[in-house]
């Protein structure tokens, strides 16, 4: 049996972001992280970040993951890192079991745990959607940003939200052609500095249009897409075909939260979050005592937003097992404000939305 203060699943820009706070505070931390690395999704983000200073703007997500890294190795004394590491389930008594290195069975007791597990890619349902070269964007960032392999030469882009948008670019960089970027949305989703960005450089965006279907043998050959009129239906005869050797998939995340299921969590199915999201208070504690959450799992946005979060859970989780930062409130009142600036205007209006049907006050 593995004892520490706060239990942390996921190590990504909340899971980290929450290990350096609760650890600030005093507590001693167990960082659990099934890949073989740190850092989540930063580590294939190779744009720029919007934001504050405090979120690192005009910071590359690759350099805030080491900068996240660096911040934790200054508090190793109280943080003890757990990668290869799947956390398997959380039962009545407050038990972690988790495995690590696919041979290994463990146990943690936690006197809090914290949940950032992050989220998993939505996909689409077409004819020949499981073809090789048809991939989720994460999977395309992966190949390029992080491996240095190109998935392809010629590429159609399905979602014009901020990610699909900036991985189409970052494709043009690796030098494959983007034949086009389409959205089943009557709008582009994402920033408009970033679909400026696109169509400068030739690649046309169409909104209100989806898949048809992909055509291929053992491969991706040609794919077929079709417009949609005001109710979402297709239009016969509306179809355009592109010969491309790689389909891209980016119509957004879905939250990873089973674990918080499994114990018990209240949940609530909230569209402006992307799905299953725990019912929580202002300090990120579920309906469950000592469980609290951070990141995408308890409803999607920009990692910006995670990595405050991630710091208020930390902050907050620590605290409620008596391990209380000198600046509390300093602090707490510091990240709330930022994340209130984040979600501020009309980008944020859906988020904050969303928020007020699932923190109770």
């Amino acid at each position: 049996m593995i004892n520490t203060d706060i239990a942390i699943v996921g190590g990504g820009p909340a899971g980290l972001c929450a290990a350096i706070s609760a650890a600030e505070s005093g507590a001693k931390v167990t960082l659990i992280e099934r890949n073989d690395e740190l850092g989540g999704q930063l580590v294939k983000q190779t744009h720029m970040f919007f934001g504050s200073e405090k979120q690192y703007a005009s910071t590359r997500g690759i350099d805030i993951s080491d900068i996240l890294l660096e911040k934790l190795e200054g508090h190793k004394e109280n943080v003890t890192i757990m990668k290869n590491t799947t956390v398997l389930g959380r039962y009545e008594d407050g038990v972690i079991t988790g495995m690590i290195d696919e041979n290994k069975y463990l146990k943690f007791n936690p006197e809090a745990l914290i949940v950032a597990t992050g989220a998993t890619e939505k996909f689409l349902g077409f004819p020949n959607n499981d073809l090789p070269g048809i991939y989720g964007a994460g999977a395309v960032q992966t190949l390029m940003n992080v491996y240095g392999v190109k998935p392809g030469d010629k590429v159609l882009m399905v979602g014009a939200g901020n990610i699909g948008l900036i991985v189409s670019y970052q494709l043009m960089q690796a030098g494959v052609k983007v034949e086009a970027i389409i959205d089943a949305a009557p709008n582009i989703g994402g920033y408009l500095v970033h679909a400026s960005k696109i169509r400068r450089m030739g690649v046309p965006i169409y909104t209100g249009h989806t898949v048809k279907e992909a055509i291929g043998s053992d491969h991706l050959e040609k794919a077929v897409i079709w417009q949609l009129d005001d109710k979402w239906q297709p239009i016969e005869g509306s179809e355009k075909e592109y010969d491309v050797d790689v389909m891209c998939v980016s119509v957004g995340l879905s939250p990873l939260n089973e674990l918080l299921v499994m114990a018990g969590c209240e949940m609530e199915y909230v569209p402006e979050l992307s799905g299953n999201v725990p019912l929580r208070n202002e300090d990120y504690e579920t309906t469950v005592e000592n469980i609290f959450v951070a990141g995408d799992s308890c409803g999607v946005e920009e990692a910006s937003s995670a990595m405050v979060e991630g710091y208020l859970a930390g902050l907050t989780a620590a605290a409620k097992i008596g391990k209380i930062h000198p600046q509390y409130e300093e602090k707490k009142a510091d990240y709330i404000k930022q994340l209130d600036d984040l979600r501020s205007g009309p980008v944020g209006k859906h988020i904050r939305s969303g928020i007020d049907k699932i923190v109770r006050r």
